[in-house]
């Protein structure tokens, strides 16, 4: 299993016609208003706007700038909106099919229409959480790919080996991803070593917790991960950044040159770390390490008021880590997308059409005022957010610009 996700198929039976949609009049990164025709689930066709005629549904898209959609690569989707819940969370399946399918439908809201949710397996759960998560997967087909990460808390010694046992059983029920928490087994090295043989055995990737405090297990780490198929992700290697910097340099070349990516979270941490605080990107993308941006806790005990927003993650990556807009939007969609094996996504014909359109002309404001949204997956319109910005009548007196549709009146 090489991805998050299988490709794409139109309903069977569906013509070209049957599933077009024409995106009109968007913006693009470059400057460029274009037309972009998508069916069966792919761009067919970008030209200048209006020189692309469709029998299909049309979208106006004027005032948006149209952009890659982000994907999630990591969230916790059995722990999400739980934080504001009366006692002890609860993991009934109905409890926690109704919080990850809630969950996913609010990162969907944002744009992410691809996600990678980490699920706790073991203790006295079981493998109940994993079930719920995967049923929430089944009914948000259609809607958002939705991959499930077995996290096992211990995989060494006597405790582990239920543990282990469970996460090859949840590889069987459906789990895409092999995950964990080396930094909470007592034997580190021991809990990744099991992690990457049970990866091998089934053709998946690893997507591993780590603080990335101790730089020679972050070595022993990447030693070990380096030219496992599909590949390892770890993160959000918060401590990283409070290293010195000849180690944290040494750290970011061995992660690179063992083809390492790393999920940074510019929103805050989750459930599976203790650090605060964010991976040195720079640091990182200078070495040659692949980054990629998650949201971790969204509205659970780790992080209360988590929002789940890629686009916020870009915000925090551009206004807080010094990147580029283009970069920091890149760590939650070309990135992130790759992490997760998933194909590359841009604007023109032959790419899927997994795409989000944001108010906005350019990707620098969109990244500081991202409102009104239009989410597509898989060649239609899933999800649309609006705002409408609105000023009294001395304020508007003023000529100040509205967030609206252009025929909207006060």
């Amino acid at each position: 299993m090489s991805s998050d996700s299988q490709q794409p198929q139109p309903p069977e039976g569906a013509t070209a016609d049957a599933t077009a949609l024409l995106l009109c009049g968007a913006r693009l990164t470059d400057g460029r208003t274009v037309d972009v025709r998508l069916s069966g689930g792919r761009i067919e066709a970008v030209g200048t706007a209006g020189s692309l005629p469709t029998h299909g549904a049309r979208v106006d898209l004027a005032g948006y700038l149209l952009l890659p959609a982000p994907a999630e690569p990591h969230a916790h989707a059995d722990t999400a909106l739980s934080a504001d819940g009366p006692g002890p969370v609860s993991y009934a399946t109905e409890d926690v099919q109704r919080r990850a399918t809630e969950a996913a439908l609010l990162q969907l809201g944002h744009g992410a229409t691809a996600l990678r949710a980490h699920v706790r397996i073991g203790d006295v759960q079981g493998l109940g959480p994993l079930e719920a998560v995967l049923q929430a997967r089944r009914s948000l087909r259609g809607l958002a790919d939705l991959t499930a990460v077995a996290v096992p808390r211990l995989l060494t010694g006597v405790a582990g080996a239920d543990g282990l046992a469970m996460l090859r059983d949840a590889v069987k029920m459906g789990a895409g991803v092999v995950g964990g928490c080396p930094d909470l087994d007592p034997d580190p090295a021991g809990y990744a070593e099991a992690v990457l043989e049970v990866a091998a055995e089934h053709g998946c990737p690893v997507d591993l917790h780590t603080d990335g405090d101790d730089p020679a297990r972050l070595a022993r780490l990447a030693a070990m991960a380096g030219g496992l198929r599909p590949g390892v992700t770890i993160g959000p290697c918060g401590a990283l950044g409070r290293l010195p910097g000849d180690a944290a340099g040494r750290a970011a070349d061995q992660l690179a040159a063992a083809g390492v990516t790393v999920a940074c979270m510019p929103q805050g941490g989750c459930g599976g770390t203790e650090v605060r605080g964010v991976a040195p990107v720079r640091l990182l993308r200078a070495a040659g390490v692949r980054v990629a941006a998650g949201s971790g806790a969204l509205r659970d005990v780790a992080n209360p008021v988590g929002r789940g927003d890629p686009l916020e993650a870009a915000y925090l990556l551009a206004s807080q880590g010094g990147l580029r807009p283009a970069e920091a939007y890149g760590a939650v969609s070309g990135a992130a997308r790759e992490a997760m094996g998933l194909p590359a996504v841009r604007v023109e014909a032959g790419f899927p059409a997994e795409l989000l359109a944001v108010r906005g002309e350019r990707l620098s404001g969109v990244l500081s005022l991202a409102y009104s949204r239009i989410v597509v997956h898989r060649g239609r319109v899933v999800a649309r957010t609006s705002a409408v910005r609105e000023y009294c009548d001395s304020a508007a007196a003023l000529e100040l610009p509205r967030q609206g549709r252009p025929d909207a009146r006060p």
